[in-house]
């Protein structure tokens, strides 16, 4: 028996940067290598920025796949594979098949696709209602169903026909009284009387079932041949024959067809949840992503639900994680950053230290589980320390971050400064990005008392450049300030060779609060602040302390 490991979903933030993106992939790495019952399986929370496509270009890794919401989807709970089944097959078959399976529900597909489904109610319905004798030719139903129902040997005729016509008599009369009875394409239900199975045959009886096993004379069989009757042989007597032949008809005569509720393998339960409590149904169908039948779900599924698993790498505040990332179980949180505002509902393994980058953090671990380091997952990790160190500028960079980056470039085999530099240019380009693209791509949401800011920060090597960009989006701040519903927006263009930055911002008391932390408030929405690199260590904890202080 093939045993499914669980996938747990290592990811960063949202508008993910070099590191968010790196550690998730070099964490998951040293996850699977230290476990054998999981795997673990990076992600991304969005689009990846042109400095981080270098790097994984570079070092030859895939781009993580895109995930927006990690709530718990269809696809993450047991869906029970329930194969669908034909819609000619029998009532009698079906209600087989259910016991079998232990279900209360079949689905009816056809070339991989949902037709309708049949309950055991609707069963159990077909068997109580009284139908006028025709319900079986109404029904199509195949002579191999009747033979299968009925246990019985095709003795003239073809299984694969369908009774489509007439109506079913038993023949209980004597002959002389049935031919008033019997007409054309009827299917007459007989012992072994000659008489009346020779007066079925002249009546043009499509076909005719002889009980409890009779014998049936040759010329019979050679007459009825001749007329196009079927002729059937079956063990039981005729009162069970009679009991039981409605019983052949085909499920798709039955079935449900229309207003099915089904879901999706990309549903998420949260949505799923509300439409399933307001329906009487037991079972749901389950399509995946090109409309094909998957399987089934029910409520007891949801009841014995065990939530999409999460570690969360270089962010620990809910408004930067991911989509549905309440509806998840977190079990790790390794990060760099200030304490947030992420709530777990159990204890989790939650590492934070105050170094220049998460990928420092991941380089310790491999060291601490004697873990080699591939020379990939290296070069992803040094590039992302460079990346959030500024190359060992910013005040976030330590000794440990300088130490591990210069560790893992030896490991990777590069130049550190030739090589950074070739990133940061490859991140600067940013020319023919539009204005929501330079804001957002590394955009960052922050809350503390009553307010509400972002930050955005791009970093480049070519002043000119920063220069461009600042005139394009100083008229657009005041919309992205609308648009994400914050307080105060700013952005900051940091030039990594003046280690200085351009702040542009906008929202209401934003000058007064700029007042309070520098003094100074610039002009029109800007402001040069020399020495200022670092979102998470110069700019936002100057601001949240100012907003605290009222």
């Amino acid at each position: 028996m093939t045993t499914h490991k669980r996938k747990i979903t290592v990811i960063g933030h949202k508008n993910p940067d070099t590191d968010s993106v790196c550690s998730a992939i070099a964490y998951a790495e040293l996850k699977n290598r230290m476990t054998n019952t999981e795997m673990y399986v990076p992600r991304r929370a969005g689009a990846i920025n042109a400095e981080t496509r270098f790097v994984l270009k570079h070092f030859k890794v895939d781009v993580p796949e895109l995930v927006e919401d990690v709530g718990t989807q269809v696809k993450d709970i047991e869906i029970r594979e329930i194969e669908g089944v034909s819609g000619s097959i029998s009532l009698k078959k079906a209600y087989t098949l259910m016991k079998e399976k232990n279900v209360v529900t079949l689905p009816i597909t056809r070339e991989g696709y949902l037709e309708g489904v049949i309950t055991i109610g609707d069963i159990a319905t077909s068997y109580m209602d009284v139908y006028d004798s025709s319900i079986l030719s109404k029904a199509k139903t195949s002579y191999h169903n009747i033979v299968e129902t009925l246990d019985a040997n095709l003795l003239v005729g073809d299984e694969s026909a369908i009774y489509e016509q007439g109506k079913v008599l038993v023949a209980a009369a004597n002959p002389d009284l049935m031919e008033g009875y019997i007409e054309e394409h009827d299917l007459v239900i007989t012992g072994n009387r000659y008489e009346t199975q020779l007066c079925a045959i002249e009546m043009n009886a499509d076909c005719i079932v002889i009980c409890e096993g009779a014998p049936v004379s040759r010329t019979i069989k050679k007459l009825a041949e001749g007329k196009g009757c079927t002729v059937l042989s079956t063990p039981h007597d005729t009162y069970t024959a009679a009991r039981l032949i409605n019983q052949s008809m085909p499920v798709e005569y039955f079935m449900i067809k229309e207003k099915i509720d089904v879901f999706r393998t990309t549903d998420f339960i949260e949505e799923i949840k509300e439409v399933m409590t307001k329906k009487r149904t037991r079972d749901f169908p389950i399509l995946d992503s090109n409309g094909k039948y998957r399987g089934m779900i029910s409520r007891r599924n949801l009841l014995d639900m065990k939530k999409k698993q999460v570690i969360l790498v270089d962010h620990n505040e809910k408004s930067q994680a991911a989509d549905g990332i309440e509806n998840t179980e977190i079990l790790e949180i390794i990060d760099h950053h200030r304490l947030g505002t992420m709530e777990t509902i159990t204890p989790v393994f939650f590492r934070n230290q105050p170094l220049g980058c998460t990928a420092t953090i991941i380089f310790q671990m491999y060291q601490e589980n004697h873990q080699e380091i591939p020379k990939k997952i290296a070069g992803l990790l040094c590039s992302a320390i460079l990346s959030d160190t500024l190359m060992y500028r910013s005040p976030t960079c330590t000794p440990a971050d300088k130490a591990a980056a210069e560790a893992l470039a030896e490991i990777a085999g590069i130049d550190v400064e030739a090589y950074a530099n070739k990133m940061f240019l490859a991140g600067s380009d940013l020319q023919n990005k539009s204005e929501e693209d330079i804001f957002f791509q590394d955009f960052k949401k922050f809350s503390s008392e009553d307010v509400t800011f972002g930050v955005s920060q791009i970093t480049s090597l070519n002043a000119e450049e920063l220069k461009m960009i600042g005139k394009r989006l100083q008229p657009c701040m005041e919309q992205f300030r609308e648009n994400q519903r914050v307080n105060m927006v700013f952005f900051m263009l940091t030039d990594i060779v003046k280690e200085s930055t351009t702040l542009l911002y906008a929202g209401e008391d934003t000058e007064a609060l700029l007042e309070t932390v520098f003094g100074s408030t610039g002009a029109e929405g800007s402001i040069e602040l020399a020495g200022m690199v670092s979102r998470k260590k110069q700019l936002v904890p100057a601001l949240i302390q100012a907003i605290q202080q009222g």
